[in-house]
């Protein structure tokens, strides 16, 4: 049985925000968050050009690999994410992402329920990532 981690706040990000990509967001929170690890999320993820999105799926083999980070001041990184993933309150409804909490998986075995920024919208026409990592797919 898989132990779960509780208590604190955590976010998974599976595109532009994972820790092997260096850019202005990535380094944000990089500083404000605690890297826990790699984990999986159960859904899909798609190319969406310059960053892919991901959705729920209900099937096992479906998973969408990312990074685990705890969120010591999560109103404050959430706050700047949001904007960032354009999603926050002021922007227009809906939004192209929406962030909600599922569970995923620690590769160290443990489980934990984490935000993460579902793609919001229609998946039809969009090329899936078979991989599931958005970082393998970068290096077509």
């Amino acid at each position: 049985m898989m132990s779960s981690i509780r208590n604190r706040d955590y976010l998974f990000v599976y595109g532009t925000l994972r820790k092997d990509i260096s850019n202005q967001m990535s380094l944000i929170l990089a500083q404000h968050a605690d890297f826990v690890g790699e984990g999986t999320f159960r859904g899909k993820l798609y190319d969406l050009g310059d960053y892919p999105g991901a959705v729920p799926s209900n099937e096992a083999s479906d998973l969408v690999k990312g990074d685990v980070y705890a969120l010591p001041n999560q109103k404050h990184v959430l706050r700047i994410l949001d904007e960032y993933e354009g999603c926050g309150p002021d922007e227009f409804h809906p939004t192209e992402f929406r962030r909600e909490r599922y569970s995923v998986d620690l590769n160290n075995g443990k489980t934990v329920d984490a935000w993460i920024y579902i793609y919001n919208r229609s998946t039809d026409g969009l090329e899936a990532i078979p991989s599931g990592d958005y970082l393998v797919s970068r290096e077509r």
